[in-house]
Order: structure tokens, then C-alpha cells, then sequence
């Protein structure tokens, strides 16, 4: 996303909050960088079918409940078009502590996705009762999307992001303009990687100051692959816990060809990269 497109959204974000209202349940719809509407937790259950719904968490590692909004319903309220006009759209879902999940609009509709707003085992009255989640035990409010049938438990391909605060329609290029190892044949290992990266590790993880806020930039101001060996990176990437204690999430299910392919994107990336001077736009 330009420049523009990040202040204008980081500034919807701040201008809410100082503003006033429900600002922690605040949920911001954006299309391309420009603000679309906010609704609080109160109009998302007025316009939506509420429901309880279980699901196999995979973050919760067992059988969870809770007070929910079909996926559907949530995106008609906030963009005010039918869904089907959304189903061809690309998505971001970014969550409040750096989250940024690339989403097509056709998965997002599939059926079995909610966005969950409280813990219906514990929550009572306006209190959502959420239980602390995943490695860092963090509140997983104000939203947590959740999906109930047995294709979406696949937490490596269908979107699971809590601490929920925005949902963006825009495409990859235009919301990630220089993560693409540009040059590169379609048929090069590191276009391997970038899909890799771009399925595995985008959501966590920048290339160039573009992508997830959680983890480090892995191209600036200097590639990983300049400061480690790649082997080592391969095997951190299969297995971080082995190397120290940290929320990156083990791979296992990566081949020899993938963690291969995402060596060759990184070395790739390191001959491009993008890394602009602060301005007096930039927050």
C-alpha cells in the first residue's frame, strides 16, 4: 500500500479511539487504503443473525464456544453490498497486535465462518468473558473469526486471526507493492518461496516494511539470509523451539523444496529492496 494508503488508514485507526464510544469494540471496514465504516460490537449483533456456535480451536487445542456473527452478515454490514458482489474481492484482516492475514473474498464466504465476539462459556452481560489465547496468552478481543465446519479447523489454510480491528478489501500488490521477487520466471524457485511466504509467514512477518508487525522484517536493512546461514534458517523455520523460546509457530509441514524455495526468495529480495526514509506523512 503507498505511503498515503498506510496514513490514511493508521489514522482512522487513532481517530476512532480518540473520538470516543465503544471504541474497543470498535471494527473498521476499508476499501484500498480509505475508510468505508466503523461499527461497534452492539450494531454488529442488531444487524446479524447472533448465534452459538462450536468449533475444534486450534489455537485453544480443543472444543470452544461462542457468541458469533456469520462472516456473511458481518461483511454486508460493513461494506453495505450484497456479499456476492464481494465474493470476487481480495482481502487483509489486520488485528490490533500486528496480525495482517491476506484473505480472497471466496473463503471468506464459504460456509462455517463467524466472527466470534465473546466466550459463550463465560461471558455474562457485557463482559465477552474471553479466555487468554494461544502462546502469549493474549485477549483474543474484540473479534475472533472462527470457523465451524471441518475444512476451516486447517488453521494453515483458512484465516483464524483474533484481536480483530479492520478488514480491508484491496489486492496484494496494492496492499503489499514490494514484497514480489519481480524478475524472477514464474517457474524460479523463488517464486516457490514467495508463494511460501506469502501462505506461511506474510501475515507475521514484513518483507521491506510491508506485511505482519509481530515478527521481524526479513529484507530490512538487512536480508536474513545476510546475517545467517541457510541452513539455519531452514532449520529455525521447521523448528524455532529448538533454537529458543518464541510464539513463531513450529512448520513441520514445510518440504525440503518449500524451505529450499523460501531461501531463494529471500536471497532474491535482498537485491530489491524498498526501505524509504521516514517523511512527515509517515506516523
Amino acid at each position: 500500500m503507498p505511503v498515503r494508503g498506510w496514513v490514511a488508514l493508521v489514522c482512522l485507526l487513532v481517530a476512532t479511539r480518540v473520538a470516543g464510544g465503544d471504541g474497543d469494540t470498535a471494527l473498521h471496514f476499508v476499501r484500498d487504503g480509505h475508510p468505508v465504516r466503523t461499527v461497534d460490537r452492539a450494531a454488529l449483533q442488531a444487524g446479524c443473525a447472533v448465534q452459538i456456535v462450536s468449533v475444534d480451536d486450534p489455537y485453544y487445542g480443543r472444543r470452544k464456544s461462542y457468541r458469533a456473527c456469520p462472516l456473511a452478515d458481518v461483511l454486508r454490514i460493513g461494506f453495505g453490498e450484497p456479499v456476492a458482489a464481494l465474493a470476487g474481492e481480495g482481502f487483509v484482516l489486520r488485528a490490533r497486535d500486528g496480525y495482517a492475514k491476506p484473505a480472497s473474498g471466496a473463503r471468506l464466504l464459504e460456509p462455517g465462518g463467524y466472527l466470534a465476539f465473546g466466550d459463550a462459556e463465560r461471558g455474562h452481560g457485557d463482559d465477552p468473558g474471553w479466555e487468554p489465547i494461544d502462546r502469549k496468552q493474549a485477549d483474543p478481543g474484540p473479534y475472533y473469526m472462527v470457523w465451524t465446519l471441518p475444512p476451516g479447523v486447517d488453521a494453515e489454510q483458512y484465516p483464524w486471526p483474533y484481536q480483530l480491528t479492520t478488514i480491508e478489501i484491496t489486492s496484494l500488490d496494492a496492499a503489499f507493492p514490494h514484497i514480489a521477487p519481480r524478475g524472477a520466471a514464474p517457474d524460479a524457485p523463488a517464486q516457490v518461496g514467495f508463494a511460501v511466504f506469502r501462505q506461511q509467514c506474510l501475515a507475521c512477518h514484513a518483507i521491506n516494511r510491508e506485511g505482519g508487525t509481530i515478527g521481524p522484517d526479513l529484507n530490512v536493512p538487512q536480508s536474513i539470509v545476510e546475517y545467517r546461514p541457510p541452513e539455519q534458517i531452514k532449520a529455525y523455520i521447521r523448528n524455532p523451539l529448538a533454537f529458543r523460546y518464541t510464539s513463531m509457530p513450529p512448520h513441520p509441514q514445510l518440504s525440503d523444496a518449500e524451505l529450499d524455495g523460501l531461501i531463494a526468495y529471500f536471497t532474491a529480495m535482498k537485491s530489491l529492496k524498498y526501505d524509504p526514509p521516514p517523511t512527515h506523512e509517515q506516523p
